[in-house]
């Protein structure tokens, strides 16, 4: 009776893992469960999960065919419930013919001018690199701090601290982190890049930004 109990306890924790997982597709048609760490020039970082084994895995990106996101309703601390609402659902490599501008975010400013001006409905793709220090002993990339606790004192209160950020206009704030996108634009206006940040006298480093519009 116990051992049918613990074996039925370790199905509903591997069910759970795979219920939250994002899933890499591969243009040879393998799926990898996991989750998107993020994108480093012409690869990505991926942790793939399965049952209890985790391994981080970089994968180029053309051996990629989409990245389906399944974290709508995954309980983690620093997640908003619209955490899909900024992007499309699927990442296919930026289109060939699109601009491009790269923008230095530095972590010291609280927004930094991109010089790009965006329209609604537009669509643009967003990767970055680098890694900002952002208080002792603190150090993220554009993904920000995992598992980061709520502050209603950053301009996003609950998303990851440090994570990249981005501003249409005066109001218009928008989620990055380390997703490259598709992200469909709501609104006219100049496009803002910042960390999510309270307190940027402390803050050293950037994040190297380039954006395709």
């Amino acid at each position: 009776m116990k051992r049918t109990f613990a074996a039925v306890c370790v199905m509903l924790v591997t069910a759970s893992a795979a219920m939250w997982a994002d899933t890499l597709v591969l243009t040879n048609g393998r799926r990898i469960q996991g989750e998107l760490i993020g994108v480093f020039g012409r690869e990505i970082e991926f942790e793939e999960r399965s049952g209890f084994t985790r391994r981080v895995i970089r994968v180029p990106r053309r051996d990629i065919a989409r990245i389906e996101f399944q974290d709508d309703d995954r309980p983690d601390v620093g997640r908003g419930n619209d955490a899909r609402t900024d992007r499309q659902d699927v990442f296919q490599g930026v289109p060939r013919g699109m601009r491009e501008r790269q923008v230095n975010v530095t972590a010291r400013e609280p927004w930094i001018d991109s010089g790009i001006e965006v329209r609604a409905g537009q669509t643009i793709y967003i990767q970055a690199t680098g890694e900002t220090r952002w208080g002792p002993n603190r150090r993220d990339g554009a993904a920000g701090e995992r598992n980061s606790p709520y502050n209603a004192g950053r301009p996003l209160p609950d998303r990851p601290a440090a994570a990249l950020i981005a501003r249409i206009g005066e109001n218009d704030l928008m989620f990055v982190g380390a997703d490259p996108g598709p992200y469909r634009i709501r609104s006219n206006g100049k496009l803002y890049f910042g960390i999510n940040d309270d307190f940027f006298q402390d803050n050293s480093g950037s994040l190297r930004v380039t954006v395709s519009y």
